[in-house]
């Protein structure tokens, strides 16, 4: 068995967004030469996740005003975590939305439905960040 490690980084314009990130995923699965195995990515951030789902902007849309019922970003000071950051809502979130996603590997190719795509959900952005990619196989 071998394994590969590689890191992606995200810098997002906004606070919160949803970046499809499969063909990233998908060329770091080729330059693993792994055929068969399973895949690991996870958000290296407490307010940031990765997830996987449909990429239809209804959905994102609809994914952006429920987690925002559910853990509004204002006011700040409705959170005891707020103080020296404003950004508890952003770690409620991403409890919510996940840390990771395990995507096992045959004949080289990631399984994923139909419809599935992976994704990188900012929830506290305009600063760096990173996702971990870790493939193991052979």
């Amino acid at each position: 068995m071998i394994s590969y490690r590689k890191e992606l980084w995200f810098n997002t314009n906004l606070r919160r967004s949803f970046i499809n990130i499969t063909p990233q995923i998908i060329s770091v699965l080729k330059e693993s030469n792994i055929k068969e195995g399973l895949l690991l990515c996870n958000a290296m951030h407490i307010t940031s996740s990765v997830f996987i789902n449909d990429d239809e902007s209804g959905l994102h849309s609809d994914f952006e005003k429920w987690l925002e019922k559910l853990a509004p970003e204002k006011p700040y000071n409705q959170y005891a975590h707020n103080g020296f950051e404003d950004n508890a809502d952003a770690h409620l979130k991403r409890t919510v939305m996940g840390r990771e996603v395990v995507i096992a590997i045959t004949k080289g190719e990631l399984d994923l439905g139909p419809w599935e795509q992976i994704f990188y959900g900012e929830f506290d952005g305009k600063r760096n960040k990173r996702v971990l990619i870790k493939i193991i196989g052979e």
